[in-house]
């Protein structure tokens, strides 16, 4: 049975995409079945893995309508072992369809639970707000990834996000766990950075992944030519970082 993991963060450019992008391509490279689900109107998820994104006729819009299954809107990308279910910029309406719609928080957890028995892992790489969208994924999923930047605004909206979550646990998914909070974008030459790693790990100790994503030129240069890191180059630091991202995620799960 697969475990269903929402990336998220209200805050937009703190490495939600990157994560889940260079995350599913790790855990491919792993040998791990993946499904990557994209939830972002934006659509950066998909081309980050050689989708067309103008191309996309079946998506992540009409499964949340319920105008399409799942299963048809999945296609292969160009990852080892990863899946994705595509989006295109029409997702940006859903926020608006769905909200006279009975128990609308509901319908990505329905479209999907099924497709639990064919991965090792979903991945759903969620909306940069706390929008409808984003709650649909908090309540399909079984936890929850909250990458956070190593700069100076990094814990504000974090409280907001932690509040959210709560409150999801509370009304719609109780069984909603934080896998974890990923600190990103680390620049170990800058003090502030590393001021933010030490607040960060002194207020959230066990809650925080032993792995740093650390700044890395490659990781920024791989989505303009539609890959993840690990095809791009495999021996960047960012390469480094999210396989042993992957791995702290298997070990965990396992034990």
């Amino acid at each position: 049975m697969g475990k269903i993991i929402a990336i998220a963060n209200q805050k937009g450019g703190v490495g939600k995409t990157t994560t889940s992008v260079n995350l599913a391509a790790s855990l491919g490279a792993l040998e791990k079945k993946v499904l990557l689900i994209d939830a972002d109107p934006q659509a950066n998820a998909s081309s980050g893995l050689g989708i067309d994104v103008d191309a996309v006729e079946i998506g992540s819009y009409q499964v949340l309508e319920h105008t399409a299954l799942a299963k048809d809107a999945i296609v292969a990308s160009n990852a080892p072992n990863v899946d994705i279910l595509p989006a295109h910029i029409d997702l940006v309406a859903i926020e608006i369809e769905l909200v006279d719609k009975e128990e609308r928080e509901y319908m990505l957890k329905k479209a999907i639970t099924d497709l639990k028995t064919e991965y090792d892992y979903i991945l759903i790489d969620c909306a940069p707000s706390l929008g409808l969208l984003t709650l649909n994924a908090l309540t399909a999923a079984d936890s929850v990834i909250i990458p956070i930047q190593c700069e100076y605004f990094a814990l504000e909206g974090l409280g907001k996000l932690l509040n959210t979550i709560k409150s999801v646990q509370k009304i719609h998914n109780e069984a909603l766990d934080i896998e974890g909070l990923l600190l990103t974008m680390f620049d170990s030459r800058l003090r502030l950075s590393n001021q933010v790693v030490e607040e960060v790990q002194k207020h959230f100790s066990d809650m925080v992944f032993d792995t740093i994503i650390q700044r890395n030129v490659r990781l920024g240069e791989a989505p303009s030519y539609g890959e993840s890191i690990i095809n791009y180059d495999v021996s960047s630091k960012g390469a480094v970082n999210y396989l042993s991202l992957a791995k702290e995620l298997i070990k965990k799960n396992e034990l």
